[in-house]
C-alpha cells in the first residue's frame, strides 16, 4: 500500500490480498472497512475513491485488513455491526447477528399476543448481543422485555448495546441457564435463537466463524437439539396458556421441532421457511 495509492486503489489491493488468503466476502471486507474509516456508509464510498488517503488511514485500514486475512470476522474488526434499526457492538463475547433473525423479530412482532396483549412479559433465551429482545424492545408499543444468558461476557456485551440504544431502562438482563426460574404461566412471548449446530458440523465451519465466534453460541451437543429440549420443557412449565414461543432453527430441524412441540403439547404448531427458501424458524402456542 503506496502512500499516493488512491482508497479506490487500497481497496483493490485488499480484496487481491484478501483473496489469496481465502478470506470470505473479501471485497465487501476491505469496502466495509474503508467506509467506517471515512465515516461514511457503504453505499458512500464511491465518493472517496480517487482521494488519497492520509497515512493514519491507510495504516489503520492495513491493520484491519490484517486482522481478516488472519481469520477475524470483519464484523468484529469493525467492533460494531447494523442489526434492524439497531447499531450493536460485537466482538467475540457474542455470536454476530444475522439477518436471517432479523426474520425471526418480524415473526414475532406480528403474533396475536404481541398485538392483543396489553404489556406482554417477552423473554430471550440465549441474548447474545441483545439483538432479539433490544429490537422487540424497540418496536413493540409496551411490555416487560428481559434478556436471558448463561454466559456472564455475553450479558455485559447486551448491557452495553442497551445503553447504546437508549433501552437500558426497558430492558433487563439476568444470568440463567434457560428460563425455568419464572413462575408458571406467567411468560407471554418465548424468543430464542439458541445453538443448533450438530458438534461435529461446529468442528468443520468456517475457520472465522469456528475460532472466532464462542462455541457456547454454536454448539447445540450431537444433534444440536439439546438446548431446544431443555427450552421447551422450560416452555410448557413457564408461558401462559395461549402464549407463544418463537425458535431459530437448523435447516434440517424442521421435522424434529414438529415431533417435540407437538408431543409436549404445543398447539398450533408452525414451521416457516427463511427468505432463502429454507426452514428457519418454529412456533407454537401454549395449549389453552
Amino acid at each position: 500500500m503506496e502512500p499516493s495509492n488512491t482508497l479506490g486503489d487500497l481497496i483493490r489491493l485488499g480484496d487481491t490480498f484478501l483473496s489469496r488468503k481465502g478470506a470470505p466476502d473479501a471485497r465487501v471486507a476491505c469496502e466495509l472497512l474503508a467506509a467506517r474509516l471515512c465515516r461514511c456508509g457503504k453505499g458512500e464510498l464511491h465518493r472517496f475513491a480517487g482521494v488519497v488517503p492520509e497515512p493514519r488511514i491507510v495504516d489503520a485500514l492495513r491493520r484491519g485488513i490484517q486482522r481478516v486475512a488472519e481469520g477475524e470476522p470483519v464484523q468484529y474488526v469493525l467492533g460494531q455491526w447494523d442489526f434492524r434499526a439497531l447499531t450493536l457492538n460485537v466482538d467475540k463475547r457474542a455470536l454476530i447477528p444475522r439477518p436471517e433473525t432479523e426474520q425471526l423479530v418480524d415473526i414475532v412482532l406480528r403474533s396475536d399476543v404481541v398485538r392483543d396483549a396489553p404489556r406482554p412479559l417477552v423473554v430471550d433465551v440465549g441474548t447474545g448481543t441483545g439483538c432479539i429482545i433490544l429490537s422487540l424492545a424497540q418496536e413493540m408499543r409496551d411490555g416487560v422485555f428481559v434478556g436471558l444468558d448463561i454466559s456472564p461476557d455475553a450479558l455485559a456485551l447486551a448491557a452495553a448495546n442497551a445503553a447504546r440504544c437508549g433501552l437500558a431502562e426497558r430492558v433487563m438482563f439476568a444470568q440463567s441457564d434457560g428460563c425455568g426460574e419464572f413462575d408458571p404461566g406467567s411468560v407471554d412471548v418465548l424468543v430464542s435463537n439458541p445453538p443448533y449446530i450438530a458438534t461435529a458440523v461446529v468442528n468443520a465451519l468456517p475457520p472465522h466463524i469456528r475460532d472466532h465466534e464462542p462455541r457456547l453460541a454454536l454448539d447445540g451437543g450431537a444433534d444440536g437439539l439439546d438446548v431446544f429440549r431443555a427450552l421447551v420443557l422450560d416452555a410448557v412449565m413457564v408461558l401462559k396458556p395461549g402464549g407463544e414461543l418463537f425458535f431459530e432453527i437448523g435447516n434440517d430441524q424442521g421435522p424434529a421441532l414438529r415431533n417435540m412441540l407437538e408431543g409436549s403439547g404445543f398447539t398450533d404448531v408452525r414451521i416457516h421457511k427463511d427468505y432463502a427458501g429454507l426452514d428457519r424458524f418454529a412456533t407454537a402456542r401454549q395449549s389453552s
